[in-house]
C-alpha cells in the first residue's frame, strides 16, 4: 500500500482540517457516555471518529488501483429475477400467513440486500439503472402495501383522529366540520383524501390507501432526481434505495397522516431546490418552489417548520458562496459544475410570513397555534431543560422507562438494532460531508443539504439531550433521511473512488449485508407487527379488537367527554387507549395505572389478551408508562362486572353487588 506525503496532502485544506476536527470532537464526546446512558452517546462518537479516519485514509493513498471486484455477468443478470422472485414470495407469505410476520421480514431483509448488492457491485457493462429502480420502487410499494393489507383498521394512532375528521368533512361537504381543529388551516390532506373517496366511490381507507398510499413509495425517485443533479445515474440510484429502505420512511408509508403527504411535499421541494441551484432555471422552477411552499403550509405544521429549517440552510449557503469566506470558490468543474449562488431572500421571506400568518390563524387548544407552541417552549426551557436531562419531556408510554431492575440482555441489543441502519447511513453522510467541504468541490446545493442535516441533528439528538422535546424529534428523522441518502451516496462515492479495493469491498459490503436488514427490523419498519414484540407495542388491532370498540361505543352510547364524570374514565392500556379515546367510542379514555405486582384500582376498565403477551404499557404508581405484561385479574379484578366479552377483549365496571 503507498501513500502521499505528508507534503502533498496540504494539511490546512478545509476537508483535511474537518475531518481531523471531527476525529478530535469524536474523542471528546466519549466520556460523555459515563454521564448518561444513551443510545446515540454511545454510538455517535464511534462513527463520527470512523467515519473521519476512514477520509483521512483515503487522502493518504495513492491514486492507482481503484478498481474492485464486482459480480459475474450471469449473477448480474439473474439477480432481477431473484429479486422479482422474492418480492412475490413477500406477497404470498402475508396473504397466506394474514400478517407481516418474522419470515416475511427475514425474506425482505435479503431482498434488500439482493438489490443493493446490484447498486454496488454490478460492472459498468452489466449495471441497468432503470431495471434497479423498478425494483426499489417495487419493494417500497410491496413492503408498506402488505402492511395496509393485513391490517384491519389502520396502522397507527394519529391516523385514526384524522379519519374522524374526514368523515366529518364527506358528511357536511364542509371545512366547517373541522372548524375547531388545528387542521382547519392546514386542510389538504383532510381535502385530498376525501376527493379521493368522491371521485374513486370508495371508503375513506380505502380513498387513503390509493392517495397518499401510493404517493409515498412514488416519491422515492425524487430523491433519486434530485441526486442525479450531483452524481451518476448509479450513485443516485443508491440513495434512492437508501431513502427507501430507511425506517421512519417505511412508517410514514404505513401510519398515513399529514405527516406522510407533508414529507412527500418536503421531498418535492429538496428535487426544485437542487434543480434551481444545479441549472440555469427560469420563473417556471420558482414557481414550483413557491407552489411547493404553500402546500407544506396547507398540509402540515411540524413538515412546515422543518421546511424552514431546510430554506434556511439554503439560504445560509448562498450567503457563504455570495461572501466567500474560506476562500470557498468552485473551480473543479468535473466534479460539480461552477454556478453563480442562486438568490434565495425572497423565498424565506415568503415561506416565514405565511406560516406566521397561518399559524396566528390556526386554533389550538384556546389560542393560535403559534401562540401555543411559543408557550410550550418557554415552559419547557423554564421547567426541564438541562444537560444530558435525557428523560425530560416525554410525555409518551412508548418513549419511558421499563420496570425496575437490570434490563436483560436483549433489553440491551433492541435499541442498537433499532438503529443500526441509521448509524450507518449517518457514518456514510460524516464521509459526504467531508467531501464537499473542499475548496474545490464546495457548491451551493450541496452544502444546503450538509447544513440542512446538521440542523435537523440538532433538533433530532442535540435539543432531547437538554430535556427539548417541543419540537417533537421523532417526526424529524424522515425528512432527514433525504439529506443524509443523498450525502450518503456522495460520501461512498468517494470512498469507492479512493481507498484500496479490500477497504472498498468490506465497507460497502457493510452496507449491502447490513443496512437493509437492520432498517427492515427497526422498530418504526414493522409497528403493524413489531419484530421484538416484547420490546415494542403494536399500533395495530385485529378484527375482534376492533369489534369490541364499536360495541363499547354501543354500549356507553359513546357519550361526549363533558357528559363522563371523573369517576366514570375508561381505563386500559396503551395503545387500545388511543383507539376508544380517538374513535369516539368512549372519549374519557387513559393508560391504565397497574402497580408492579399489584392490581388496578379503577371502576372502568378494559382488559385484551394481548395485554397478557406483547408489548403493552401501563403507567405504575409513580406516574410512569413501562412494558408489563398482566393477567386479566390485575385489570378486570374479580369484584368487577363484566358487561362485555368477545373472548379477546372485557370491558369490566364496577359490580351491582359492591352497592
Amino acid at each position: 500500500m503507498k501513500y502521499r506525503s505528508l507534503s502533498e496532502l496540504r494539511p490546512l485544506r478545509l476537508d483535511t482540517v474537518a475531518a481531523i476536527g471531527g476525529l478530535l470532537i469524536a474523542l471528546m464526546l466519549l466520556p460523555l457516555r459515563l454521564l448518561a446512558s444513551q443510545i446515540y452517546l454511545n454510538t455517535v462518537p464511534v462513527v463520527l471518529g470512523t467515519a473521519c479516519a476512514l477520509y483521512l485514509l483515503s487522502l493518504y493513498q495513492e491514486d492507482d488501483a481503484r478498481a474492485f471486484p464486482t459480480l459475474p455477468s450471469s449473477v448480474s443478470m439473474a439477480l432481477p429475477g431473484v429479486v422479482l422472485t422474492g418480492l412475490a414470495g413477500l406477497v404470498a407469505l402475508t396473504v397466506l400467513q394474514g400478517a407481516r410476520t418474522d419470515l416475511f421480514f427475514a425474506l425482505a431483509s435479503v431482498v434488500g440486500t439482493l438489490v443493493v448488492a446490484q447498486i454496488v457491485f454490478t460492472s459498468d457493462r452489466d449495471y441497468h439503472n432503470a431495471l434497479v429502480l423498478l425494483q426499489i420502487v417495487l419493494f417500497a410499494l410491496v413492503f408498506r402495501f402488505t402492511a395496509l393489507y393485513a391490517t384491519p383498521g389502520y396502522v397507527g394512532i394519529d391516523v385514526w383522529t384524522h379519519t374522524e375528521l374526514i368523515e366529518g368533512i364527506l358528511s357536511e361537504r364542509s371545512l366547517g366540520a373541522i372548524s375547531d381543529d388545528k387542521h382547519y388551516a392546514s386542510p389538504f390532506y383532510h381535502l385530498l383524501v376525501a376527493a379521493s373517496a368522491l371521485l374513486y366511490d370508495v371508503p375513506v381507507r380505502t380513498a387513503l390507501f390509493l392517495s397518499i398510499g401510493l404517493a409515498m413509495p412514488l416519491s422515492i425517485l425524487l430523491v433519486y432526481a434530485g441526486t442525479n443533479l450531483l452524481v451518476s445515474e448509479r450513485w443516485a440510484t443508491l440513495a434512492a434505495a437508501f431513502y427507501a429502505f430507511a425506517s421512519h420512511v417505511v412508517m410514514w408509508g404505513i401510519h398515513l397522516i399529514p405527516t406522510s403527504l407533508g414529507l412527500v411535499f418536503f421531498l418535492g421541494l429538496v428535487y426544485a431546490l437542487i434543480r434551481v441551484m444545479r441549472i440555469e432555471y427560469t420563473i417556471r422552477d420558482f414557481s414550483v418552489l413557491l407552489l411547493l411552499s404553500v402546500a407544506v403550509i396547507l398540509t402540515h405544521q411540524v413538515s412546515t417548520f422543518i421546511t424552514l429549517v431546510l430554506l434556511l440552510a439554503a439560504f445560509i449557503a448562498q450567503v457563504v458562496f455570495v461572501v466567500g469566506p474560506l476562500g470557498l470558490t468552485r473551480l473543479d468543474a468535473n466534479v460539480f459544475r461552477a454556478k453563480k449562488p442562486v438568490n434565495l431572500v425572497g423565498l424565506v421571506v415568503f415561506n416565514v410570513g405565511l406560516t406566521i400568518f397561518v399559524w396566528s390563524l390556526t386554533p389550538y387548544r384556546k389560542n393560535s397555534f403559534l401562540e401555543t407552541v411559543l408557550s410550550f417552549f418557554a415552559q419547557t426551557v423554564k421547567e426541564s431543560a438541562g444537560f444530558l436531562n435525557i428523560a425530560s419531556g416525554s410525555g409518551d408510554p412508548a418513549e419511558a422507562g421499563g420496570p425496575d431492575g437490570p434490563p436483560t440482555l436483549l433489553e440491551q441489543l433492541v435499541p442498537y438494532v433499532d438503529n443500526l441502519g441509521f448509524l450507518l447511513l449517518l457514518g456514510a453522510t460524516f464521509v459526504g460531508c467531508l467531501y464537499i467541504v473542499h475548496r474545490r468541490r464546495a457548491e451551493q446545493s450541496v452544502f444546503t443539504l450538509m447544513l440542512a442535516a446538521a440542523f435537523m441533528l440538532v433538533f433530532v439528538m442535540g435539543f432531547p439531550m437538554f430535556g427539548i422535546h417541543t419540537f417533537i424529534p421523532t417526526r424529524w428523522f424522515a425528512f432527514l433521511y433525504a439529506p443524509m441518502a443523498i450525502l450518503g451516496a456522495i460520501g461512498l462515492r468517494t470512498l469507492s473512488g479512493t481507498l484500496t479495493p479490500k477497504l472498498v469491498v468490506s465497507v460497502l459490503l457493510l452496507f449491502v449485508l447490513v443496512y437493509p436488514g437492520a432498517m427492515v427490523l427497526a422498530a418504526e419498519s414493522n409497528i403493524d407487527n413489531p419484530v421484538f414484540d416484547d420490546q415494542h407495542e403494536r399500533l395495530a388491532y385485529d378484527e375482534s379488537e376492533l369489534a369490541a370498540a364499536r360495541s363499547i361505543a354501543e354500549l356507553t352510547g359513546s357519550p361526549d367527554g363533558s357528559e363522563i364524570r371523573p369517576d366514570q374514565r375508561l381505563y386500559t392500556d396503551h395503545p387500545y387507549q388511543t383507539l376508544l379515546d380517538r374513535t369516539g367510542a368512549y372519549p374519557s379514555t387513559t393508560t391504565a395505572t397497574v402497580p408492579e405486582n399489584g392490581s388496578a384500582t379503577h371502576n372502568y376498565t378494559v382488559y385484551r389478551t394481548t395485554q397478557s403477551s406483547d408489548a403493552i404499557y401501563f403507567d405504575d404508581e409513580n406516574g410512569y408508562g413501562r412494558i408489563e405484561q398482566i393477567s386479566r385479574e390485575r385489570l378486570c379484578r374479580p369484584g368487577q362486572a363484566t358487561v362485555y366479552t368477545n373472548g379477546d377483549v372485557t370491558m369490566c365496571t364496577p359490580s351491582p353487588a359492591s352497592g
